[in-house]
């Protein structure tokens, strides 16, 4: 069949179904265009009204991200700070500045829990400490000389003697040897050898590198140690930004010194002195240190009676004559003590008044005699002097060889040691002249006794702990509370003051070693008011602060009370010094006395 076209029927169809599919895809299509259309349009409406509130949020949520990063750049700021401030710091300390050590051969020195100058030195594979140290911190008893260039070493009935650069060494002129130099000096500087100190001393040393150091220990008796629970570092102070000085392990020992807080203060055993935390100890224990060390043992006369003695002032050979006088006016009296001796010069030579006829009367009323040696009062009679004199080895040996030789040959019983002219800087020369002249009156029988000031700050360098090995006995002056130049006027020794001196001295001495002396005199004291001119020119001075003029004179006790009845004036008792005490006016002076009498003095006794 034919179309009107004159196509067939079926060609003609075909392009209308064609036509027709053609139309419904545009149709589809302008319908799917129309309906995104509106979409779109709607979408972009949408946008328009919610444009403003999406601004506001893109800001707010760019402000939220700029705080949160802000806040993590000041939190690890601020951890940074944190750990820079209290996180633990890895610092070494300079083991060179902490030991005090600047120079090569110097060797620094730890004594128990100290860590001193480096005053050491290492010497021919030999440790060797220079003598201050020895002398402060180890054992007093060695004694160096510059000027002779000699140490000596005091035992209980000889004396050591070592040459500067010898092996060798005298005991009792006997020759022994070392397989080492014991004695090396730098200049003025001496060093002796450890291993001889460590002969005459209960004590241990170890010497360690890196720096070159000694660890030297001279303690006995109870401690405090600890083990190390890990391994950890210990600090030049407590705090963990401190420096490190060292390590140590776990299981290691070390001793504990003091607790600071949450830090304790230790000790290693190779001489680190620092802190490590509470923490890091565990088994904190008592550990009793002990050695086997024989102490030398210094024998002393020791009377079976109560020592009743009395100065007895003798100024001249003929005043000798005065001790029947003496004798029969004192009852109980077993001791007397003339001044004899005096030391002439700084050369040791003695100056004597001393008789045995004198020895025949009181040992006939069997006292005995103990001659006084004196370095006041004739000859020297200065600090200079003494310290001259006793700071030179064969200048004492001259004095103590006299005395000995004086003594044996008049018969006296001991030696009375009074010098008063001792400084801080003749202490230690003192002291070595008690200890050799103790050795000498050991080995032929003669009592040491050695007269000591109350003891005072002051006076320390007289060293009663010292004398109470050495000496027989220590004699305390329990007087002088108010001396002659005296500023104030007050009394001659009040019962506090006899009381203090009693007791300080026993804190330093055995009780069956000490003598307490008290006066058997008194001093009356003579006030008058300063003028103006004399307080003008006292401004600023230390006699700006008083007011009188005061002086004394020394009475007796019998002087004293017989002084008061010619004046007229009735002591009454003051019971804070615990004596009769007096005051009156006369001639536009004010005198004042405090009386020593037999109710002053039988509290004292």
């Amino acid at each position: 069949m034919r179309c009107a076209f004159g196509a067939s029927q079926e060609s003609r169809c075909g392009r209308v179904c064609n036509e027709h599919r053609k139309n419904e895809v545009r149709k589809r299509s302008e319908r799917i265009y129309a309906r995104r259309y509106k979409m779109d349009q709607r979408r972009k409406r949408r946008r328009r009204r919610r444009r403003p509130q999406s601004r506001r949020r893109r800001k707010r949520n760019l402000m939220l991200r700029m705080i949160f990063f802000f806040i993590i750049v000041i939190g690890v700021i601020a951890g940074l700070i944190f750990w820079k401030k209290y996180g633990p710091t890895k610092e070494q300390a300079d083991l060179n500045q902490y030991y005090g050590i600047q120079s090569e051969n110097q060797l620094a020195i730890i004594i128990n829990n100290k860590v001193h100058e480096a005053q050491g030195m290492i010497s021919d594979g030999k440790a060797y400490v220079e003598y201050s140290i020895v002398r402060d911190y180890i054992n007093e008893r060695f004694y160096w000389d510059p000027n002779e260039n000699i140490m000596l070493y005091t035992l209980p009935n000889d004396i050591i003697r070592v040459g500067v650069g010898n092996k060798d060494y005298t005991i009792s002129k006997e020759k022994n040897s070392a397989d080492y130099v014991i004695l090396k000096t730098e200049g003025n500087t001496a060093y002796i050898a450890l291993e001889f100190i460590k002969q005459y001393t209960n004590m241990e040393y170890e010497v360690y590198d890196d720096p070159s150091r000694v660890v030297i220990s001279t303690e006995t008796g109870e401690i405090s140690v600890a083990k190390v629970k890990s391994d950890t570092v210990v600090r030049y102070q407590g705090g963990v930004k401190s420096p490190v000085l060292t390590e140590i392990n776990k299981k290691d020992e070390v001793i504990v010194i003091e607790e600071e807080g949450d830090w304790r203060k230790v000790r290693t055993v190779d001489g680190f002195i620092g802190y490590v935390r509470e923490n890091t100890l565990k088994n904190v224990q008592t550990k009793t240190i002990t050695r086997e060390f024989t102490e030398p043992e210094f024998s002393s006369i020791k009377k079976d009676y109560t020592i009743n003695l009395a100065w007895h002032n003798v100024t001249n050979v003929d005043a000798n004559s005065s001790v029947l006088e003496m004798i029969a006016r004192t009852k109980g009296l077993n001791t007397i003590s003339p001044t004899w001796y005096n030391v002439a010069d700084t050369s040791g030579n003695l100056s004597s008044i001393a008789t045995s006829d004198y020895v025949n009367y009181a040992h006939q009323s069997n006292i005995e005699v103990w001659a006084a040696v004196r370095d006041f009062d004739g000859g020297i009679g200065s600090f200079e002097e003494s310290y001259e004199l006793l700071s030179h080895t064969s200048s004492r040996e001259n004095l103590i060889n006299q005395l000995i030789a004086s003594a044996l040959q008049i018969g006296i019983d001991g030696i009375n040691v009074d010098f008063e002219k001792i400084d801080v800087n003749c202490g230690e020369h003192y002291i070595q002249f008690i200890r050799e002249l103790s050795v000498k009156c050991r080995q032929n029988g003669l009592v040491l006794s050695v007269d000591n000031y109350v003891p005072q700050s002051f006076n320390a360098q007289y060293n009663r702990k010292e004398q109470g090995v050495f000496a027989d006995y220590v004699v305390i002056m329990g007087y002088d509370e108010h001396y002659a130049g005296s500023p104030v006027a007050g009394s001659v020794a009040s019962y506090n003051f006899v009381k203090s001196g009693i007791e300080n001295t026993l804190a330093e001495v055995p009780a069956e070693k000490v003598i307490s002396g008290v006066p058997f005199f008194t001093r009356v004291w003579e006030e008058t008011p300063k003028t103006s001119a004399e307080i003008q020119a006292a401004a600023g001075t230390d006699q700006a602060e008083y007011t009188t003029n005061v002086t004394s004179t020394a009475y007796s006790m019998s002087e004293a009370k017989y002084l008061l009845a010619q004046a007229g004036v009735t002591a009454v008792w003051d019971e804070a010094t615990k004596q009769n005490y007096a005051s009156w006016e006369a001639d536009g002076k004010t005198y004042k006395v405090w009386l020593e009498d037999v109710q002053s003095l039988e509290p004292k006794l």
